[in-house]
């Protein structure tokens, strides 16, 4: 009876309870933007109160009903909020509660609660006591827009362009001198070879903020220069978030297309993964495989070309429109005590289909006379190719948290699978140098699967009164990019009829992939506050570790025909018909093995990364703020693997490395920042930091990665060529910032900057002139660089002009930047040798990967009583130097690709929980293209297709 007693007790008190409301909050300090911990809130008129904890956020448990509260913390003026409205069941947020310091009068600051809105003045705040030159878009900026995705909101920040729609950089500066990190901490994109991590799986109600450093403090990892991007995710959400999202979106150019091309994949597909039906067939992996010469019996090699999937074709079928979904979940609970737990759940997924119908690649060259200035082509080919691309994300977290100190877990787990089916034409000239000339058909099958597994173990601690904080943080990551049965089958036609040419279009190959990666990094920073000079000082110490290792190979085979051919109809459909097969003549199919042992298209790399910094923020003199920092970094990177040589047979000329350093360094990184406050509203900022850039595991390597459509091939730095020595080193850069920056209401802002970049062996992809037969580009250092910008940024709303303009916003950012890079001599002398008549070869060029300039502009509509957002933004970058030529070869461009987008979005019914979402991407049907640019030529076609204009329509709705 006492057990019944208990429950009914409990059920009465969780009814009574549910017939509350809750008010939230978060308290920061007016001036520096910080939040306070220990501050009192209380219900006047009663004794109902609390205290802000470390995060300055506070909880209220009260009955229906209209409530005055009181806030007052030592040294600053008590702070009174009126009329705050509370509902039965439901939570009212106040966000931004600024409390100013007291002053001799110590007078009482009242307001209403109807004025605390969703704004940006805490983050500006926060930027204009930066140490760093900051922007971003925070939380409550995100409500407002409604935008879905983190690539959508950081569209709305200043200084940042997006990239194929997933990737953020920053001041033009291409993916090597970008970052992206996820909660401080290092971590892999779903391309491992990139620095930045793809922004559209990111959910933006998960989000806290989106945070952009454009220069360096010691604090920060040392491997960015254009800038660092990091996103926080929650971990206490301000309220009780139970959210369902559908979208989709439709391109005429793409969707419901008969044409669209396609091929047999696996039952799990729709999930983003391969169940092994792409798998690589039993006894594939060894030295010596069936074939008629190997010693094997006829029926060992029939079963083993059958235990291959015979689809080598691609297929048809109606394209379906994009489509995509996700629900989340979170919320925070009052434990016993002051002890609170918050948890955070988000599942999504995404289908998306892309059809181009004229994709052009081309390789060109140069004509020896020097009197005729048309480039030649090489290799043209022209085809129709059908993507379709299934990401599923996963995220969940948990944190438990008292007044002062917090504890948090999150994981997070996406995977991406893309597949790709392709026709295309092949024309190769034989008069071009080191061209065969031939006429061919291919069919190309790929498959790309990739998942990234992050965990993240973060504790905060501060310790009262005493000005102490500890932050930690442990996260460790997995990734996979594995390619699963690449095909290519290839005819090549001449008028003798149709054949497999090893010497032509190639015979039929497979290709097998595999990549794995992890990521585990340890971090610990310990921050004092203090007084120097009777003004506010912080100092800033903490170290970290990272460790990556990295394994990785290709397997090769392709078909071979045990005498002659005949293909009177070459479809490559019927291709591995039985009839085909070996002992069956003519063809007598058997699959020859590419590969040998040791494998010189296998690697593993580790990296160990030790940094250690001291930073110390003070003000010597009034209004002039100075953070000096230092921090070391010991860098080393072991790798394993061999080159074609040695796996050969060739020990003596060959290479081998067995876990042996390739790459060690111990650098130290000063950054010395400047702030002076003009006025109160008003920052003069310089900086100088020196900054790093390291190549990449598979650029250390002796990797050759080809590209199964283009036909081109990768190869890593190791090997050597005259004039490479296939040393790549690092790039070590000198930054200098100077910025004005003004601060206005409601998160406007207006900023002109200057900047200079010192580059000591910059690494750039470079077209390797001996290879004349083949189209193979490799990372080197060049010659150092260096680079000139000047950048406007502004955000301002346009009731200056009437009052009925209140709710529109213009914004934009311009940047222009002069680049240099002086040639290596090899480099300028294969440039004067093909030198043209009138031309003058300076011993200067364009810095590979540097936009000349890169202009973001935007004009946004707001109502936030009737929740209506819409906006216009556009985005281009100039011509950028994409690969470096020689000789023989022309520079490749990327062009510009003038980017307009539409969104609109409308919040519905008596809450406003519903959202409706349109936008329409890509309103100038520009063309994604690169060219190859030589002297008083026509610019001609390295790669170019249409992504066509994109509709897309959501339904969100917030329970």
């Amino acid at each position: 009876m006492r057990y019944l007693f208990s429950i009914f007790f409990s059920f009465i008190t969780l009814l009574s309870v549910a017939q509350n409301g809750k008010i939230r909050g978060t308290i920061v300090d007016d001036k520096t933007g910080e939040t306070l911990v220990g501050v009192a809130v209380l219900v006047k008129g009663t004794t109902t109160g609390t205290a802000s904890d470390l995060d300055g956020q506070f909880t209220l448990d009260v009955a229906e009903g209209s409530y005055d509260l009181q806030i007052s913390y030592i040294s600053f003026q008590t702070l009174t909020v009126g009329d705050v409205q509370v509902k039965a069941g439901e939570i009212t947020l106040l966000d931004n509660l600024r409390m100013k310091e007291s002053t001799l009068e110590l007078g009482e600051v009242v307001v209403s609660a109807e004025v605390i809105r969703t704004t940006e003045a805490a983050l500006n705040t926060i930027k204009k006591q930066s140490a760093s030159i900051l922007d971003g878009i925070s939380s409550e900026k995100i409500r407002l827009t409604g935008d879905n995705t983190a690539v959508e909101a950081a569209r709305r920040v200043t200084g940042v362009s997006i990239e194929g729609g997933k990737y953020v950089y920053v001041r033009g500066l291409g993916d090597r001198y970008s970052k992206t990190t996820l909660n401080g901490m290092d971590i892999p994109g779903l391309d491992p070879d990139r620095n930045s991590l793809q922004m559209d799986i990111f959910p933006t109600n998960l989000m806290n903020n989106m945070m952009v450093s454009k220069n360096f403090t010691a604090d920060m990892p040392a491997d960015f220069t254009g800038g660092l991007m990091n996103v926080e995710t929650k971990d206490f959400p301000e309220d009780k978030i139970v959210s369902v999202s559908l979208s989709t979106s439709f391109n005429p150019d793409m969707h419901l297309n008969s044409d669209f091309l396609t091929y047999t994949g696996s039952p799990t597909d729709f999930l983003g993964f391969d169940n092994g039906t792409r798998g690589l067939p039993s006894g594939a992996d060894q030295r010596v495989i069936p074939t008629p010469i190997s010693g094997h019996s006829q029926q060992e090699v029939v079963d083993f070309v059958r235990s291959f999937n015979p689809e080598l074709a691609a297929s048809r079928k109606t394209s379906l429109p994009n489509y995509s979904a996700s629900f989340s979940l979170g919320n925070q609970i009052s434990l016993n005590g002051d002890k609170k737990l918050g948890y955070i759940f988000s599942v999504s997924y995404k289908s998306e289909y892309t059809w181009y119908d004229n994709i052009v690649y081309g390789e060109y060259q140069r004509y020896i006379d020097p009197d005729l200035y048309e480039m030649r082509y090489a290799t043209l080919q022209n085809g129709e190719m059908g993507e379709q691309n299934v990401l599923v994300g996963l995220l969940g977290g948990v944190a438990i948290k008292t007044t002062f100190s917090k504890l948090r877990l999150t994981a997070m787990r996406l995977q991406n699978g893309e597949s790709r089916a392709g026709k295309f034409e092949i024309d190769n000239d034989g008069q071009a140098v080191g061209q065969s000339g031939y006429f061919a058909t291919s069919d190309n099958l790929e498959y790309n699967q990739r998942s990234l597994s992050n965990v993240l173990l973060n504790g905060v601690h501060v310790f009262k009164n005493s000005g102490w904080e500890i932050d930690w943080r442990l996260s460790p990551t997995f990734s996979t990019s594995d390619d699963p049965d690449i095909r290519k089958t290839a005819f090549t036609h001449s008028s003798n009829g149709s054949s497999f040419n090893a010497g032509a279009g190639g015979n039929p190959t497979r290709i097998w992939r595999s990549l794995g990666e992890l990521n585990a990094i340890a971090k610990l920073d310990v921050t004092k506050k203090y007084t120097l000079n009777d003004r506010e000082a912080k100092l800033k110490f903490g170290v970290s570790h990272t460790y990556k290792y990295r394994d990785y190979e290709i397997l090769l085979f392709d078909i071979q025909f045990f005498g002659g051919q005949s293909w009177p109809d070459p479809d490559p459909s019927t291709v591995l018909n039985p009839e085909n097969i070996y002992p069956n003549r003519p063809n007598s199919i058997y699959y020859q093995s590419g590969n040998i042992y040791p494998n010189p298209n296998a690697y593993r790399s580790n990296v160990n990364n030790t940094g250690i910094y001291i930073s110390n923020e003070f003000e010597l003199f009034p209004k002039l703020k100075t953070i000096v920092g230092l921090r070391a970094e010991n860098y080393v990177q072991k790798h394993t693997g061999r080159d074609q040589r040695y796996a050969s047979g060739d020990t003596k000329n060959g290479q081998n490395l067995d876990n042996e350093k390739v790459l060690g360094s111990f650098d130290l990184f000063p950054s010395v920042n400047l702030v002076f406050s003009l006025t109160d509203d008003q920052n003069l900022r310089a900086s100088y930091a020196r900054t790093i850039a390291r190549p990449s595991f598979k650029e250390l390597s002796f990797a050759q990665i080809i590209d199964p459509v283009s036909n081109r091939i990768f190869n890593g730095s190791f090997f050597t060529y005259p004039g490479w020595d296939g040393n790549l080193t690092e790039t070590r850069i000198d930054n200098f910032d100077v910025r004005w920056e003004l601060f206005m209401k409601s998160g406007q802002i207006l900023s002109m900057s200057a900047f200079y970049k010192k580059f000591d062996n910059p690494i750039e992809l470079v077209r390797i002139p001996e290879q004349q037969t083949s189209t193979e580009y490799q990372p080197r250092n060049v010659g150092n660089g260096r680079l000139y910008g000047v950048e406007l940024e502004f955000r301002k709303d346009l009731d200056f002009i009437s009052p009925a303009w209140s709710h529109f916003n213009l914004n934009g950012n311009f940047t222009f930047v002069e680049s240099l890079i002086d040639m290596t001599e090899i480099e300028f002398k294969s440039r004067k040798s093909y030198e043209k008549t009138g031309e003058t070869i300076k011993d200067t060029r364009q810095m590979a990967g540097q936009a000349p300039y890169v202009i973001n502009g935007g004009v946004s509509y707001n109502h936030y009583e009737s929740g209506f957002d819409a906006g216009l933004f556009y985005n281009v970058k100039g011509p950028t130097l994409s690969i470096v030529g020689a000789g023989l070869f022309p520079d490749i461009f990327i062009k510009p690709f003038h980017s307009l987008n539409f969104s609109l979005n409308k919040k519905i019914g008596e809450s406003k929980n519903t959202t409706i979402d349109f936008k329409v991407s890509n309103i100038l049907n520009a063309r994604t293209e690169s060219y190859y640019q030589s002297y008083h030529a026509e610019n001609k076609p390295y790669s170019q297709m249409s992504p066509g204009r994109k509709f897309s329509l959501g339904v969100s709705y917030r329970f």
